[in-house]
């Protein structure tokens, strides 16, 4: 498997950063966390004036054996469905990515379903197929340890695909059907916190539903009896493919020292993962929204996230990444474009303890 190797942030520029936005023409941090936001930008591109380059959105899609336990509401088809739906392009990924001019890239890490030759040879579709889905983890892994290493080293050269045609800033989205109940595992394996914690409603399950739901997975936490320390057998346990080539994606595009837009639940589990592998990850994301699903708010709090957004959203297909795109677009334009005191003739606030 790939060895990844992510920096931390070099704060050789901090100072410099820190004085070019105090000296805006505004009071210091009257800008709340786009003030913070900008120097974050800053610092990953080793720049006073940063730029946003080709922004682009990976939506990975993948099945799982889960789902025949009967976790979620929806058949597992409908992850194929929506496939073909983003390809269609009217689907709320594809509005919202139009509306923010970012480019979007469908890939196929392991949906059970064969598609149209055409969707890939017209490039509508990255077919990078694991395998037709995984397998129920309520009684096996749901993937070999070979498959989880195939699916991260996939990710991470789909990432640096993307830096290296220019882009330097990637946002992550996924579609699979029962893929909350394998956020939800991972997170309490790997953050150490009660599987009744880490489940939500997922795709619309009424109260019945989550109860079954939390007893599956319960079982399922309880039958493999990890100990928690080995991220990528806890990946490979629980793990879907969209969710392992979404992990792999972030390591490579931190590597690359592009910014990552993280989106909602499942990304964040993602996420979880490659931080578990390399924790200065951290420094390169910017953590787009906290969604309707009751467990990514403690899961943000474990990763020590602050998020643009909170707009009760709980759709997935990196949504929440695209709607807070402008905000990061508002980050570096204020930092390259607006006037400081000097170059303004604005006056500063007088230094009261100065005076007196």
């Amino acid at each position: 498997m790939k060895i990844f190797n992510i920096l931390p942030l070099d704060n050789s520029l901090k100072a410099d950063l820190t004085h070019k936005i105090n000296q805006k023409t505004k009071p210091l941090g009257a800008l709340g966390k786009l003030e913070a936001l900008a120097l974050q930008i800053g610092q990953i591109q080793h720049t006073l004036t940063p730029q946003l380059n080709q922004p682009t959105l990976l939506v990975f899609a993948g099945d799982h054996g889960i789902a025949q336990s009967n976790v979620s509401p929806y058949p597992q088809s409908v992850t194929a469905q929506m496939v073909l739906n983003f390809l269609q392009g009217t689907a709320a990924i594809n509005v919202f990515a139009k509306q923010n001019h970012m480019k979007l890239r469908v890939i196929d890490a392991g949906v059970n379903h064969v598609f149209d030759a055409k969707n890939v040879l017209t490039n509508a579709l990255i077919d990078a197929k694991i395998d037709f889905g995984t397998r129920n983890f309520l009684s096996q892994p749901a993937m070999s340890l070979n498959q989880c290493e195939q699916a991260l080293t996939f990710g991470a050269t789909l990432a640096k695909k993307e830096t290296d045609a220019g882009c330097n800033i990637i946002g992550f989205g996924e579609m699979g059907i029962g893929n909350t109940s394998s956020a939800s595992c991972l997170m309490s394996v790997l953050c150490g916190i009660p599987i009744e914690q880490c489940v939500g409603h997922g795709t619309g399950l009424d109260d019945a539903g989550l109860a079954h739901k939390t007893f599956i997975l319960k079982q399922a936490i309880a039958h493999h009896a990890l100990n928690g320390v080995d991220a990528i057998e806890a990946l490979a346990t629980f793990g879907g493919f969209e969710i392992a080539m979404m992990a792999g994606a972030m390591l490579g595009a931190a590597e690359q020292k592009a910014v990552l837009l993280i989106d909602g639940f499942i990304a964040s589990a993602a996420l979880l993962v490659a931080y578990k592998m390399q924790p200065h990850i951290l420094d390169y994301c910017v953590f787009a929204h906290c969604s309707n699903e009751q467990a990514h708010r403690q899961l943000l709090a474990y990763l020590n996230a602050t998020t643009l957004l909170d707009l009760d959203l709980r759709l997935g297909e990196g949504t929440g990444a695209t709607l807070a795109y402008p905000l990061v677009q508002a980050a570096v334009n204020f930092l390259n474009d607006m006037a400081s005191f000097e170059s303004a003739g604005v006056s500063q606030a007088v230094d009261a303890a100065r005076v007196s």
